[in-house]
């Protein structure tokens, strides 16, 4: 089925987030949307999906224009569309999450779980799933989720499938087997709508590349194209893709991490006897798919959480038992995985987002209030330095981009006299110019000597950046390995296959 964006126009107030979009998806292509996040990729495919209506343009299928009052109407019409976080019951079996919202019955009403389970395992032997109908969602890991939401969309005989970052929770090695599903399913005829940020893996299975920037078609790219011509069709400048990081110089170990143990409120083992050391001047970085217990680790370390054991020793003093305003006094610099939710205060001004935690003590106050003309100095030395796109240090937080709301975390953070930084997700939901600076400001802290721990899912930006990597899988570190690492041996390690 041929696909054709014509003009598609969406605003959310005054914010424009689609502007006069057109693109063309031909019958049996992997059609690529790069952007970076916020760029208005998921709109699009929203519009498309009937969950939004476009305010100007027009859909077509095979040339001719449609409407679309909701996802039904685009379902019926051949359009299929699996979410970056699938939209499967756990509970439920794979048929019976096939099922869902169109569930075939016998004479009477009674539901038809056979013909359910038949069509499940016809769509898996046709493309070499390997998934069974009976087995339970809650049990397969999460590159059989993702089957398991293609096969939905198949079954309701889907011509046209939206991918909508795919990638964003799988294993190297899981990721791989979808580029080899996607291409099979263009080869049987399907168009597909790939949206990502991630180079690579457009690089290796797109047709075609349309990039949009700020709510625009800013061009359109062959997969020949380089990582350099793409990312900067993506920021609309050159940018180096590369880390320069100058050869390690560690002294003696800072941070000692030793059976790091974490239970949550129902007893569950978050954490399980975690240990690992990180050398002053060493960036150790934690790789796993998401919710392996990356967040728990990071948040246990800065007295976050309750009912952690263990030890966590910075610099010989013991931090465990200690409350989140000790840690940071310790030297602890922190960028948490969610900048708006944990590290910034939208409604705040620019400056006083810089002030944040010390806003009690020097150099912010003076007597018993704040010291406003040194915070406003402060802020513009930070904005300068740090190269914030911010009207003024007034400008509310929350109205600045993804980026630049993430270097205000990182500027707060590293003004500080610091004995440890960590950082978690640094660069989620950041252009790709914001993420080269904020890996130089990375690589500068390890220089000074300072131990840095990094979180990423981003395996790209992990072995960049690592001068040893820590791998968890389901709360444990399964092993600790050096930086050029192959990243086959980091996907298996990340799906838990330990030699």
């Amino acid at each position: 089925m041929k696909l054709e964006l014509r003009g598609i126009t969406k605003r959310f107030g005054s914010l424009v987030a689609n502007d006069s979009i057109s693109l063309t998806v031909q019958p049996g292509e992997v059609h690529a949307l790069l952007g970076e996040n916020g760029a208005g990729k998921s709109t699009l495919m929203n519009v498309l999906y009937g969950l939004y209506q476009p305010d100007e343009g027009q859909i077509l299928l095979d040339d001719e224009a449609v409407v679309f009052a909701g996802p039904g109407d685009a379902m019926q019409a051949g359009i299929g569309m699996v979410h970056q976080h699938f939209m499967l019951i756990p509970v439920f079996t794979v048929a019976e999450n096939v099922m869902l919202g169109h569930e075939p019955t016998h004479a009477g009403g009674v539901l038809d779980l056979a013909k359910a389970r038949e069509l499940v395992r016809e769509i898996s032997s046709r493309f070499g799933f390997e998934i069974s109908p009976d087995a339970l969602v809650s049990d397969l890991p999460v590159g059989a989720q993702q089957r398991v939401e293609i096969i939905k969309a198949l079954s309701r005989d889907a011509k046209v499938l939206v991918l909508d970052e795919p990638t964003a929770v799988l294993t190297p090695q899981e990721t791989d087997e979808l580029m080899v599903i996607m291409k099979q399913l263009a080869a049987s005829g399907t168009s597909i709508v790939f949206i990502t940020h991630k180079l690579r893996e457009v690089q290796a299975v797109a047709d075609t590349i349309t990039v949009i920037r700020l709510g625009k078609v800013v061009g359109e790219a062959e997969p020949t194209a380089s990582s350099a011509e793409l990312a900067s069709l993506m920021v609309g400048r050159d940018v180096d893709l590369t880390v320069d990081k100058p050869p390690l110089h560690a002294g003696a170990d800072a941070l000692v991490v030793t059976e790091l143990t974490h239970f949550d409120d129902h007893g569950q083992k978050l954490l399980d006897d975690v240990s690992f050391t990180v050398r002053a001047g060493e960036i150790l970085a934690i790789a796993g798919v998401q919710g392996n217990g990356q967040t728990e680790l990071t948040e246990a370390i800065l007295g976050l959480r309750h009912r952690v054991y263990g030890s966590v020793k910075l610099g010989g003093r013991e931090l465990v038992g200690s409350s989140v305003r000790d840690i940071l006094d310790a030297g602890v610099g922190y960028v948490p995985e969610d900048r708006k939710k944990d590290g910034l205060v939208g409604e705040f001004s620019v400056a006083e987002n810089l002030m944040l935690d010390r806003s009690f003590a020097g150099p912010f106050t003076k007597g018993l209030g704040v010291d406003f003309a040194h915070r406003d100095e402060f802020a513009r030395e930070a904005i300068g330095e740090f190269d914030i796109r911010t009207p003024g240090g007034s400008t509310p937080a929350g109205r600045l981009s993804g980026g630049n709301q993430q270097k205000v975390v990182l500027a707060r953070e590293l003004s500080r006299d610091l004995q440890l930084f960590i950082a978690s997700q640094p660069t989620r939901g950041v252009d790709v110019g914001s993420i080269e600076f904020i890996h130089e400001r990375i690589v500068a802290v390890r220089d000074s000597g300072i131990p840095v721990l990094i979180v990423s899912t981003e395996l790209d930006e992990i072995t960049a950046l690592a001068d040893r990597i820590a791998v968890m899988y389901r709360g444990r570190i399964v092993d600790i390995v050096p930086s050029d690492t192959p990243r086959s041996t980091l996907g298996q390690l990340m799906a838990g296959v330990v030699a």
